[in-house]
């Protein structure tokens, strides 16, 4: 007695250590909260997943640490070890499958529902749903029990033939519920749903009927086991695709916790959600289907064996393939890609910033050690996936000539790209001028140039077109740069007073270089003008616009208070003088009208 109290008492406390552990660890994803009309799908799921894992575990872990206990302290015949053990299955399966259905339906809750149900049908469900699971535990308990008092094979058959028969009933049951009412929007899956349950509820029936207890019963159990399973792998799924909706996984708990402790964005957090969706893929597959193959009779030897050659490789004619070569490629294709994208931004804040390197030769730098390491990254990761390269060379050779004749336009770009990269005639930053196209470069890769024009606009140029063509780069070497200013004034004005002026107004802008000094260049005499051109130097030619507009404004008014008039087109027009007209015998004058030629003249 003091043996079965000790282990019981330490049982229900690992138990309790687990189930308020588990409580105070996840928080709100193990309740539904009531105050929340209108949870994400994604919240859902995780209410339906905790609250049906912690109690189910806690449960479970107070049977198993009691038999053990039990077992231990040698407190139970053989007999009774193995009824004690049928029945803590049977009442872990029947807990596990009443917390799922409890998750999944929430009666009480509407908005925390999975599925679309009213209250009612939700409640009754959950009934038959716990009843289905308990005649089909018990059905089981009682096998042991009759295998343990060797009782009668009538008395076997007959529990198993009315357990079938209950179970079957109770699925045509479930079968039959409409859970949708008028407020709540129909899934075009009810039906064929149903219908589906409603055959596999009479297939037990009919078996038993025609004297088929042992199927009968096979049935009923993998409906029950079976289906909670796949039910259970159903929720797993559905997590991991939520966890791929955009903004999902960043608006979570989790997810919130990981941006403020290591400063991820969005964008960071979505493809975290992604990595994350994809190993609740694998976890439940890992997990689910192991367990169905064995409910279906299939060895665990059997299992494990089929396991352990998917892991270790499998051979498809001349190749083999293996699941750890493969994630050990992955592993380390992304480790030496992470150590690549570490050392550029390493070598570019520690070195090269202090060596006050131009921005330009900054980016070459960083963007060939970038595809260095990519390329190295590639070649380690198909090493260590286990990937014979001298077998891919007879594949790339007979592909080569296909690639080179259809790809020769991206080959071209990529050469091209390569040797903008080493000799640079233009780098980041730039101001360059090609054909039509004028702005600031922006980003260099292998493929194409990024410029942006004056106008804010992104010009995407293929690396081949900037090799084979002229080139203007203004900020090649330097910013030094010259700008012209023509200028027109009259044939009244004095040049060499012209001359003081636009001079002294260049000499006063702070960003006019001193040397060399700016000049003023007596062009040509127009036709109606003196053509003058003022010629300065910048120190930084991508001021231009600005000291263009700062100068024409102080010449235009100084121009003014000095009298020198600016001329412009004009046109006179003389009209021939009207002779007169004497007038007839009446008196009256006649009209008259001469056409002559009209004079123009253009001042």
């Amino acid at each position: 007695f003091n043996s079965m109290l000790g282990a019981s008492f330490f049982a229900l406390l690992c138990a309790a250590v687990m189930f308020i552990g588990g409580r105070r660890l996840f928080g709100s994803l193990f309740s539904a909260d009531p105050a929340i009309t209108e949870p994400s799908y994604l919240s859902r799921l995780s209410v339906a997943f905790w609250s049906t894992l912690i109690p189910s575990a806690s449960f479970a872990v107070f049977l198993a640490v009691t038999y053990f206990l039990f077992d231990y302290f040698k407190v139970l015949r053989t007999d009774i070890r193995e009824l004690m053990w049928s029945a803590f299955s049977m009442s872990a399966m029947v807990f596990f499958i009443y917390r799922l259905a409890r998750a999944v339906l929430s009666p009480s809750l509407r908005s925390w529902r999975l599925v679309h149900v009213e209250a009612k049908p939700a409640q009754f469900l959950v009934y038959l749903f716990t009843a289905t699971a308990f005649v089909t535990g018990l059905d089981g308990f009682a096998n042991v029990v009759n295998e343990t008092l060797s009782s009668p094979l009538s008395l076997t058959i007959a529990k198993s033939f009315a357990a079938t028969v209950l179970v079957g009933l109770l699925v045509v049951m479930i079968s039959l519920v409409r859970p949708s009412g008028k407020s709540v929007i129909k899934s075009p899956f009810d039906r064929p749903y149903r219908t589906i349950l409603f055959l596999l509820g009479l297939l037990p029936l009919v078996a038993a009927g025609f004297g088929y207890i042992g199927f009968a019963r096979f049935v009923t159990q993998q409906i029950v086991i079976t289906g909670a399973l796949i039910s259970t792998m159903f929720l797993g799924f559905q997590s991991a695709r939520s966890l791929q909706d955009e903004g999902a996984f960043a608006n979570s708990g989790f997810g919130q916790m990981l941006g403020r402790q290591f400063g991820f964005g969005d964008a960071a957090l979505d493809r975290i959600g992604v990595l994350i969706s994809l190993l609740v893929n694998l976890l439940v597959v890992a997990v689910g289907i192991p367990l169905i193959l064995m409910q279906w009779r299939f060895r665990w030897e059997d299992i494990s064996a089929w396991i352990y050659k998917a892991v270790n490789g499998f051979t498809i004619g001349s190749v083999t393939i293996s699941l750890v070569g493969v994630l050990t490629g992955i592993f380390a294709f992304a480790f030496v890609l992470f150590f690549t994208r570490w050392f550029q931004r390493w070598l570019d804040g520690n070195i090269l910033s202090r060596g006050k390197i131009d921005s330009g030769v900054r980016h070459s730098i960083k963007t060939a050690f970038g595809y260095a390491g990519m390329a190295i990254a590639g070649l380690i990761g198909i090493s260590a996936a286990g990937i014979d390269l001298s077998s891919l060379a007879l594949v790339a050779g007979a592909l080569s000539l296909g690639i080179g004749i259809g790809l020769q336009t991206i080959d071209s770009n990529f050469v091209s790209g390569l040797i903008l990269l080493a000799e640079r005639p233009f780098k980041v930053g730039d101001w360059i001028e090609a054909g039509t196209t004028a702005g600031f470069v922006k980003k260099i890769s292998v493929r194409a140039t990024e410029v942006e024009t004056f106008h804010r606009q992104t010009v995407i140029l293929p690396n081949s077109v900037l090799i084979n063509a002229a080139v203007g780069n203004w900020t090649h070497r330097n910013k030094l740069g010259r700008v012209d200013i023509p200028l027109g004034v009259a044939y009244t004005t004095d040049p060499a007073r012209l001359q003081e002026i636009l001079l002294e107004i260049a000499r006063a802008h702070p960003l006019v270089l001193k040397t060399p000094e700016p000049f003023v260049f007596f062009k040509a005499f127009g036709t109606v003008t003196l053509d003058f051109e003022l010629r300065i130097h910048l120190g930084d030619i991508t001021q231009i616009t600005a000291v263009q507009n700062d100068l024409r404004f102080a010449i235009f008014r100084r121009l003014k208070e000095a009298g020198i008039e600016i001329p412009f087109p004009r046109d006179n027009i003389t009209f021939p003088p009207v002779k007169p007209v004497a007038p007839d015998e009446a008196g009256i004058v006649p009209t008259q009208i001469d056409v002559a030629p009209v004079s123009t003249q253009k001042a």
